[in-house]
């Protein structure tokens, strides 16, 4: 089972030999493919051949290539996952409104409550409450907007008033790598189950080929935002930091694992809601401990 978050960043030539990521840089390193979940190339002064690409699809690998900043610029998705791809993508297409709109309303409920829960943790009870509050006003399709009246509150406590998510900072900095780093896992679970990433349920934006993950993954953002608050402030690692978000001990379905298997779980189970018009049937990620650790 794959559990490591490789971060590739300086100088290297990567290859394949023998099931195997061979790293050669200043020492040449020898990581098996199987055992790899993600990996991070985070410089540009990185030379990879089209064996180990190849290796790394067929194994399932979510591969991210960062620009000269070091941010996430792009990803690798294979073309050839599920072997009926075609009959899924002919279902994504025909879910209904009724269908998209009911488990729109169930994440962002859960996304509330999450946001809720992570203030009382901050000590932040008045504001908790009142998310607590708007939780219970979602209704269908979140057609009041519980989710912007709540995102308000929720940052004006982690950020402060003064601030907002658009500044640059170093703490929006932590959040949006986070957010990068989450979105690519969902991104890979949603093409391997063989469905298109570009067609959401609410999401919709004809410039954002990732619609579908963005829409999954708003319940998670909050383990991302506590992980992000526990950096120390211009921590030069905090990269290193966010991408082991994947790593975290994670509680679903009364089991224990890692939240990027949670994932894993969560999306399947958000298909199955879809497909059979039930929100009863998402599977949430009921615990994640999150810790400032590499």
């Amino acid at each position: 089972m794959s559990f490591r978050t490789v971060v590739i960043k300086s100088r290297a030539k990567l290859e394949v030999r023998l099931n195997a990521l061979i790293v050669r840089g200043e020492s040449e390193k020898k990581i098996f493919i199987n055992e790899i979940s993600t990996l991070i190339i985070q410089s540009t002064a990185v030379s990879l051949t089209a064996a180990l690409l190849n290796e790394l699809i067929k194994n399932n690998v979510k591969v991210m290539f960062c620009d000269e900043k070091c941010n996430p610029s792009a990803e690798l998705l294979p073309y050839y996952t599920s072997y009926n791809s075609s009959k899924k993508i002919k279902r994504q297409i025909e879910w209904t409104v009724f269908a998209k709109g009911n488990i729109w309303s169930e994440i962002i409920k859960q996304k509330i409550l999450r946001q809720s829960e992570y203030l009382f943790k901050r000590g932040f009870e008045e504001q908790a409450k009142m998310l607590l509050g708007y939780a219970s006003e979602v209704e269908y399709n979140d057609r009041t907007n519980r989710e912007g009246h709540s995102a308000k509150v929720y940052f004006n406590c982690i950020l402060g008033k003064s601030a907002s998510r658009k500044d640059d900072g170093f703490l929006n900095s932590c959040l949006n790598y986070g957010y990068s780093v989450i979105l690519s896992a969902f991104n890979r679970e949603i093409v391997a189950s063989g469905y298109l990433t570009q067609l959401g349920i609410w999401h919709n934006n004809e410039f954002n080929e990732f619609n579908l993950a963005c829409d999954l993954m708003e319940p998670l953002r909050v383990i991302v935002d506590e992980l992000a608050c526990l950096v120390e402030y211009n921590d030069k690692n905090f990269k290193k930091i966010m991408a082991n978000v994947l790593n975290f001990e994670t509680n679903i379905n009364g089991k224990t694992t890692t939240l990027d298997i949670a994932i894993k779980t969560y999306v399947r189970s958000c298909f199955t809601a879809l497909e059979k018009e039930d929100k009863n049937l998402i599977i949430f990620p009921e615990k994640t401990v999150v810790k400032n650790e590499l």
